[in-house]
């Protein structure tokens, strides 16, 4: 079953446009060209860490995955405005992330600011993953649980917390309700 395409789609115009084959984007991510097509094709949602390593790749940033059009003026996004969602899938946890993005229209920005709905995890099992750059979480209902390194950290509603995502890391849900964040990604 196919799930939202239109990051795939952006990925496979760009890699297109670039004249950069599967494979050479594959080399260039330490990803295997498979799981880039299956990316593109839509035949899985993928989690932040390849998105971000598909743009490294293609030389641009992870907004432009994102981005309906360029603006150099401030954007503002109304809250009626923000329910075109994208679904990112954690790697062990399928039932995956909404990310509501809130500056997509933003030119040249070096932060990525994201509305998400964190969904209760199926099983315990998770696997950290890593990229360049900083996260900044704000619980806005619910309660989640960000894997770090060797730690853990359970924040609730009202609670924040910044790290650099270099460090292998993983956030999900806790219990069986879903959980509402508000997540500032900086990538250099």
């Amino acid at each position: 079953m196919a799930v939202n395409n239109e990051v795939g789609t952006k990925i496979k115009n760009l890699r297109e446009l670039r004249d950069v084959s599967l494979e050479d984007l594959a080399q260039r991510c330490n990803m295997t060209a498979l799981q880039i097509e299956k990316i593109e094709d839509g035949e899985v949602a993928a989690s932040l860490t390849p998105l971000l390593k598909i743009a490294r790749g293609l030389g641009v940033r992870l907004g432009t995955f994102l981005d309906d059009s360029e603006n150099f003026a401030p954007v503002v996004t109304r809250a009626q405005d923000s329910g075109k969602s994208l679904r990112f899938a954690g790697s062990a946890d399928k039932k995956g992330l909404d990310f509501y993005p809130l500056a997509a229209n933003k030119n040249d920005r070096n932060m990525e600011p994201f509305l998400i709905d964190v969904h209760p995890p199926l099983h315990q099992n998770y696997e950290l993953s890593s990229h360049e750059g900083e996260e900044f979480i704000f619980v806005l209902q619910g309660a989640i649980e960000v894997a770090w390194g060797k730690e853990t950290y359970q924040l609730a509603a009202g609670d924040c917390i910044y790290y650099d995502s270099i460090t292998p890391h993983h956030v999900h849900a806790v219990g069986t309700e879903t959980a509402k964040i508000l997540a500032v990604v900086f990538t250099p």
